[in-house]
């Protein structure tokens, strides 16, 4: 009988590294397109899931996805914070263009996380910094100066704090306030340390709240808010499991430079494939009682530095008065 091991898979919520490992065998995927740029020293990586065969193989839903990887902002570089919050801005404002948002549509923005929880803060974080001027257009329009559009902003928690779902309480506002678009943003969980706090997705396919804990709940997506949502996370976790897991791959790779019978100091392990790795590794940590999550020590910096590079790209995208080439006036 063979063994379904798909609950064993690497976590991951980036498209990009999803991607990575369903085209590691070589062979094209059908339905998915990629490509890749540098610019300012940021790789971008753009994804397009275009079919059902597409979607399962990655396991990520059909839409257009955008990954900026910036590993230098670990030298917490304020030049180029300001390169990448640049970098971020031009890239929405496509998004924006291909979903036809024009320069007056009305934007809400939600911040989802936890502000008690550093590695959840992000959402909230943005919210704290971006440029709300919904009130203004509702109080006193005659005054707002052109290059402006409304946006509002808001951090609704989590459920274990408010003991309502987010998708309610988004729904509700939506309801309400009746915004042209939503832009959701989340904490993310990686594969790749190197990619935790440095790394920027944007997709149109929408966000489910929790999801970088692995608690997902009612999508904000189109379908269930009846707008376009885009989604932005940043990957502030790892999976401890994960973190083993890739241990064993970099100790085969150094056993393997020094000899080819890698087999008798590795025994079983060196033969086992990734899923079923990943399985005991689990099978063994589980007992100690979850799964961590894992987040470098020096998060809290970290995050405060993308909140602010994310909020910055944003007022720029978002508002036509501010320059979408320069936003370092607006990143400190």
């Amino acid at each position: 009988m063979e063994l379904d091991l798909t609950a064993y898979s690497v976590r991951t919520d980036l498209a990009l590294e999803a991607h990575n490992t369903a085209s590691s065998a070589g062979s094209p995927i059908p339905g998915v397109h990629s490509s890749d740029m540098e610019q300012d020293g940021i790789r971008i990586s753009v994804i397009d899931i275009a079919s059902a065969e597409g979607s399962r193989a990655l396991g990520k839903s059909p839409g257009h996805y955008i990954t900026l990887e910036a590993l230098e902002l670990r030298k917490q570089d304020t030049d180029f914070q300001d390169r990448v919050a640049t970098v971020f801005a031009q890239q929405f404002e496509k998004f924006l263009q291909k979903l036809n948002i024009g320069p007056n549509a009305s934007v809400l923005i939600i911040g989802l996380g936890n502000w008690n929880v550093t590695p959840d803060a992000l959402g909230p974080m943005v919210v704290e910094n971006v440029m709300v001027t919904r009130h203004y257009f509702e109080l006193m329009p005659g005054q707002v100066n052109p290059g402006y559009r409304p946006v509002s902003a808001v951090a609704p928690g989590v459920l274990g704090t408010t003991g309502i779902e987010t998708g309610e309480i988004v729904q509700g506002i939506v309801d309400r306030s009746k915004p042209d678009l939503v832009i959701a943003i989340d904490a993310l969980a990686s594969r790749s340390l190197e990619r935790v706090n440095t790394t920027i997705q944007i997709a149109d396919t929408g966000i489910h709240p929790g999801s970088g804990i692995g608690n997902k709940r009612k999508g904000l997506t189109l379908e269930t808010l009846g707008i376009p949502v885009i989604a932005i996370g940043v990957p502030t976790v790892v999976y401890a499991s994960t973190i083993v897991n890739n241990a064993f791959d970099l100790m085969r790779d150094h056993f393997r430079q020094q000899t080819a019978n890698t087999g008798q100091i590795l025994g079983l392990i060196d033969n086992m494939q990734e899923q079923e790795r990943l399985q005991l590794v689990r099978e063994v940590l589980n007992p100690l009682g979850h799964d961590l999550l894992v987040t470098p020590k020096e998060v809290d910096q970290f995050i405060e530095d993308i909140a602010n590079i994310i909020a910055s790209g944003l007022n720029a995208a978002l508002h036509e008065a501010v320059d979408v080439n320069n936003v370092a006036a607006y990143t400190h």
